[in-house]
């Protein structure tokens, strides 16, 4: 591996580059990084710098997916849902809260975490 070097005034610096690759990133991911960026300054610097950031944002993001899956199953068998064609909107709101409740815990255990 050859390093290049640029000039600034009387001085050499190296050209260096970041060997991170491109992933998609969803919701999660996103929350994270901006978790880190904000509240996990030197954490956040030493992954960016390292290459492993993205990796680690799409590792996030499909773990916290899959458990979002797995909470809202549990929580529908712990409180059933009511009838979906008698009650469409008792329905939906249900569902909304569900929701809600796996989302909050996925945030505070992989997000913020």
């Amino acid at each position: 591996m050859e390093l290049t070097y640029h000039r600034k005034g009387d001085y050499l610096f190296p050209n260096l580059t970041v060997q991170d690759k491109p992933m998609s990133i969803g919701k999660y991911g996103m929350l994270r990084r901006t978790y880190l960026r904000e509240n996990k300054k030197n954490w956040y610097q030493s992954m960016l710098m390292s290459g492993r950031l993205n990796q680690h944002l799409a590792q996030i993001d499909e773990q916290a997916e899959n458990r979002m899956e797995e909470l809202i199953e549990s929580l529908n068998e712990k409180y059933p849902a009511p009838n979906k064609e008698a009650e469409q909107m008792a329905w939906v709101a249900h569902q909304n809260n569900l929701t809600a409740m796996a989302e909050e815990i996925v945030l505070k255990e992989l997000v913020y975490n």
